[in-house]
């Protein structure tokens, strides 16, 4: 008897409103409301498609640069 294969779900979708991308990158639910303020409450993590990850990399360059200036080596 052979085991079966996974069965492939459908992937997982980009939690911006009115996007439903497939979902490229997963962030704390709390960082990506740094970027995306109007996110669903739905769990811990949010996925987000490659075009929103890029928007919250941009929007919160700075702040997360401070961060790691602020911890050191």
């Amino acid at each position: 008897m052979t085991p079966e294969p996974p069965v492939e779900d459908e992937p997982e979708r980009c939690l911006v409103p009115g996007c439903g991308a497939p979902a490229d990158r997963h962030l704390a639910l709390a960082e990506a409301r740094k970027a995306f303020p109007d996110l669903p409450e739905k769990g811990r993590r949010a996925p987000l498609c490659r075009e929103h990850y890029r928007s919250w990399k941009k929007a919160t360059k700075d702040a997360r640069k401070l961060d790691r200036l602020a911890r050191g080596p």
